[in-house]
């Protein structure tokens, strides 16, 4: 998961890069254009979520996968401080998502920022596009660690790639 803080100068030299939903820009431009968003970002913060971590929320009786993503929201925000936050929901419960994250935050003393909760706010959002190709490509790179360390190609390792489903 990634999040970026930018001051309003910034969004302009994002959309000159041409950041837009990372799912929209062809892998290799991914690439070039995360390094020129690290650059142009006042920070940004990068936290790996590890394959246990996931299994044992996927075994908890008391968490998910979406409340998972959201403790991983609040450290970000913790470490950026923005005053406000573009989040990207994955949750179908808007409502309840941004009130768990407005929890959380003030659990962590942070209590003054606007949280703007959306679907496909990777879309909508300049911010929030930056974030989504940085996580895109350190995703895809992890993959490829992977790939190189079990000497095998088991596609992009999304659940809907059938080579993924294969291995």
């Amino acid at each position: 998961m990634v999040g970026v803080i930018i001051d309003e100068v910034d969004e302009i030299i994002l959309k000159k890069i041409g950041v837009k939903d990372s799912k929209m820009v062809p892998q290799h431009k991914r690439v070039v254009m995360a390094e020129e968003i690290k650059k142009a970002v006042k920070d940004y913060k990068i936290i790996k979520v590890e394959p246990k971590e996931i299994d044992a929320t996927l075994e908890s009786d008391n968490s998910n996968l979406n409340w998972l993503e959201a403790d991983k929201t609040i450290e970000i925000i913790a470490k950026l401080k923005p005053d406000v936050a573009y989040i990207d929901c994955p949750s179908t419960n808007m409502e309840a998502y941004k009130r768990y994250l407005l929890n959380g935050l003030q659990g962590k003393g942070i209590d003054k920022i606007k949280l703007v909760v959306e679907h496909k706010a990777d879309e909508n959002y300049p911010v929030s596009s930056a974030a989504s190709i940085i996580a895109k490509v350190v995703r895809e790179q992890s993959i490829e660690d992977l790939k190189k360390k079990i000497n095998k190609n088991f596609g992009s390792g999304y659940p809907s790639d059938p080579m993924t489903k294969a291995f």
